[in-house]
């Protein structure tokens, strides 16, 4: 059974951290000199920490979504094979609706697009 993604990456979390407030993050990455970086969750952080980096669970993604004043997220998921998901935010004031640039085999991943996107657009 394949293990499903439960949070964003490294690189995923650096963008993140420049666009989302840094108290959304609900976990974190860290390093330290001898340590390739692991996750831990915003509560059980360490003090010897050197290096850290906020991160996202697809809870805390989730979260952010149903939080924007005036868009509601519509998430899909094509059961089958490749267990696709797809999210599309509406607006029910203007009609219109956002989605994502492409559809992924991971919900995290296509939060995070959708996220990415809502920012280009000035919604966040």
């Amino acid at each position: 059974m394949t293990a499903i993604k439960s949070y964003t990456d490294i690189e995923q979390s650096r963008k993140l951290a420049e666009i989302l407030p840094i108290e959304s993050a609900d976990m974190y990455w860290f390093r330290d000199d001898t340590e390739t970086p692991k996750i831990y969750p915003k509560n059980m952080m360490k003090d010897s920490v050197s290096v850290t980096l906020p991160c996202w669970s697809l809870a805390a993604l989730l979260n952010i979504l149903n939080s924007i004043d005036g868009w509601y997220p519509g998430i899909d998921a094509q059961v089958g094979e490749d267990n696709l998901w797809q999210i599309c935010m509406f607006s029910y004031e203007t009609g219109s609706d956002i989605s994502t640039a492409a559809i992924n085999k991971e919900l995290v991943d296509t939060c995070y697009e959708v996220i990415i996107k809502l920012k280009e657009k000035n919604l966040l």
